[in-house]
């Protein structure tokens, strides 16, 4: 069985607060996994009222050099003396987002990498962690312009260049309903980390039972209200892939956004649920 916890989220509930961030707690065949740690200390103080002991966990996972993923790496050093933290070799403090006044810094907070690196393992491509526990790294196509699109650089050899996100991978497990897949910004689109999670050598003909992160929606609402119609059309097309992509299962939340969330939800009806602060799900 797996047993997964919404340590953060955007969202306050169950009597916790959220933040914007997301921080994961995943139990699965006697391996106790930490993926992501929030934009700040929160998860770990949610945790406790959770019962969930950060300093029993036996590995952890990056999901991508997001601030609002990673802004908790240290704390979790401080309080979890053994587990290693899994990340893409590509993964750097080099990511920055388009703002008002310039580009703006949004990466791994500066100076962990060298700080922590004894804890750190980076990994290129695929990597099994456990029986049953993959890392996939994502390479898709065209990545630079959704980058672009959505305002996201990387500082490489001095040079601004459109992100990506070579530095972000997803978490695969394998249970008895099938694949369960965690993505936490889904920055590739959830319908093309399905396809290319399902093209692997090592997943072909086993089927997908759920996708469980952010759909990375918010930034497309972030337009007038007579925009709107262009949104909601992107939304729906997404809605009809995942429809059709044969996952029987979608948890979503964090940068979803709530109206992404409900306009999926319309489409998607009880194949979707909202998956925020304290919440927990059993496979």
């Amino acid at each position: 069985m797996l047993k997964a916890i919404a340590l953060v989220e955007n969202k306050d509930g169950c009597g916790l607060l959220g933040e914007h961030g997301l921080s994961v707690y995943i139990e699965y065949q006697g391996k106790k996994i930490l993926l992501d740690m929030g934009t700040t200390d929160l998860y770990a103080k949610n945790s406790g009222a959770l019962s969930v002991d950060l300093s029993s966990v036996d590995l952890a996972v990056l999901s991508h050099a997001h601030y609002d993923h990673s802004g908790g790496l240290e704390n979790f050093c401080q309080i979890n003396m053994k587990a290693p933290i899994y990340l893409q070799r590509a993964c750097k403090e080099n990511c920055y987002r388009q703002a008002s006044f310039g580009k703006k810094y949004i990466g791994i907070p500066e100076g962990f990498l060298e700080k922590c690196k004894s804890r750190l393992v980076f990994v290129h491509g695929d990597c099994a962690l456990a029986p049953g526990v993959w890392i996939v790294g994502h390479h898709m196509k065209n990545m630079e312009e959704k980058g672009e699109a959505a305002g996201m650089y990387r500082l490489e050899d001095g040079r601004m260049i459109p992100d990506d996100f070579s530095h972000e991978q997803s978490l695969v497990f394998e249970t008895d309903k099938g694949l369960v897949i965690f993505n936490s910004c889904c920055h590739g689109g959830p319908a093309d980390i399905l396809a290319e999670v399902r093209d692997r050598p090592s997943f072909q003909g086993k089927n997908i039972y759920a996708l469980i992160g952010g759909f990375h929606l918010k930034d497309i609402l972030k337009v007038p209200e007579e925009d709107r119609s262009q949104a909601r059309e992107i939304i729906e097309n997404l809605g009809r892939k995942l429809k059709g992509s044969g996952c029987a299962r979608f948890y979503t939340g964090h940068c979803t956004g709530e109206t992404g969330f409900t306009w999926l939800k319309e489409m998607l009806g009880e194949r979707l649920e909202y998956f925020g602060t304290g919440d927990e799900i059993d496979i």
